[in-house]
């Protein structure tokens, strides 16, 4: 049997749960949304086949196509262009197209340029 302090604990972290799970049915328009599309990738990465469960003919296919990680057939990644860094008084634009004229291409600083899609 529990001591009533524990009792009480457990009552208050199910009332806590339930709470948050009321609040979280009761704000689903506001943010699944948001979640649906990460947990259908969670959901298609924890359930794709691994090339052991494959059939012997597809199999061999894969094999030939450049083994099982190879979902592209060989193909290479586009390139990316090469950033670009313009100062034109005293003001920076970075870019993957030619500096803008009167602007003074400079060197970028540091190893790694993060991109963000348009």
């Amino acid at each position: 049997m529990r001591s009533p302090r524990q009792r009480a604990f457990w009552t208050l972290l199910a009332v806590l749960l339930l709470a948050a799970a009321v609040a979280a049915w009761w704000t689903r328009d506001q943010w699944a949304g948001q979640v649906q599309p990460w947990a259908e990738q969670a959901w298609r990465k924890a359930t794709r086949p691994g090339a052991d469960t494959l059939p012997q003919d597809r199999k061999a296919a894969s094999a030939n196509a450049g083994g099982a990680g190879s979902a592209r057939g060989g193909a290479s990644a586009p390139v990316a262009p090469t950033p670009r860094k313009c100062v034109q008084q005293g003001r920076t634009i970075y870019t993957d197209q030619p500096c803008p004229p009167g602007s003074q291409e400079q060197l970028l600083d540091g190893g790694a340029v993060t991109t963000l899609p348009r």
